[in-house]
């Protein structure tokens, strides 16, 4: 509770699952473990991408022993992006954390954004390229193109933040609501999520966060989405920066916060 006795914001962890039945089995249940020792309120948002393992058995298993753990179907067509913006289409918190269902990025860091939130940032955006966070079992040739998609990123928009691409990411409703509408379908929605805020002028603030590869499942990242489709929504937005002379700030015209 804070001072004034008001009700501390929820929290919706959003987790896109495809095919995750074995890693969801620990990633809930610690997730849950780790928000209830802050006592920070939250629910469990579990979007099933289409899966066609025992995904939705798992779910309904941990739902039926702990309440704030739901499943929904993702019933756009299948892949990341879409499955995300399900999530988002019906999420009940104040503010939404997007989390992988290989708990590659630790629980405790998503403690790290809730409190963040409460110092008044409208979004709070982790970096696993710091000295103060640990990074494990990254595939070189992987790192080798993030980190040059990050660069070229940082050029475009002058940015200080060297990891944009993390799915990893933490939004106040309002935030959401002014970043609409989400285009990209697949894992460039890492992308467009946080340069729409970054562009619409909403606050911001980078922690530093650890991150390991998955123990179980298969990771449905794809190599040749960093094409064609990364880059259209990096310009796409770079677009919206230089042409639209502010149109879509924060605090004007129908993104007007009542």
């Amino acid at each position: 509770m804070t001072d004034a006795g008001k009700k501390d914001p929820m929290l919706s962890v959003i987790i896109p699952a495809r095919d995750e039945a074995a890693s969801l089995i620990g990633a809930i249940p610690e997730i849950i473990g780790t928000l209830d020792k802050d006592m920070i309120p939250f629910e469990i948002l579990v979007v099933d991408d289409h899966s066609r393992d025992d995904t939705e058995t798992v779910i309904a298993a941990l739902q039926a022993r702990e309440k704030r753990v739901w499943r929904v179907a993702n019933d756009y067509p299948q892949g990341y992006g879409f499955a995300v913006r399900k999530g988002l289409d019906v999420y009940k918190g104040d503010a939404a954390v997007i989390a992988m269902a290989d708990i590659s990025d630790e629980p405790a860091d998503i403690v790290k954004y809730y409190r963040k939130l409460q110092e008044g940032y409208d979004c709070v955006f982790g970096t696993r390229f710091s000295r103060q966070a640990r990074l494990t079992g990254y595939p070189r040739h992987k790192l080798a193109l993030n980190r040059l998609g990050n660069w070229l990123i940082q050029l475009l928009f002058w940015l200080p933040y060297n990891d944009v691409t993390n799915a990893f990411k933490c939004y106040r409703r309002a935030t959401i609501d002014g970043i609409q509408p989400l285009v990209s379908c697949h894992f460039n929605l890492t992308v467009e999520m946080p340069l729409k805020a970054i562009v619409r002028g909403y606050s911001w603030c980078i922690v530093p966060t650890n991150w390991h590869g998955r123990e179980k499942g298969l990771s449905k990242w794809k190599i040749k989405e960093l094409g064609s489709k990364y880059m259209f929504i990096i310009l796409y937005i770079w677009l919206e920066k230089m042409l639209t002379l502010g149109d879509y700030k924060k605090g004007k015209y129908w993104l007007k916060e009542k």
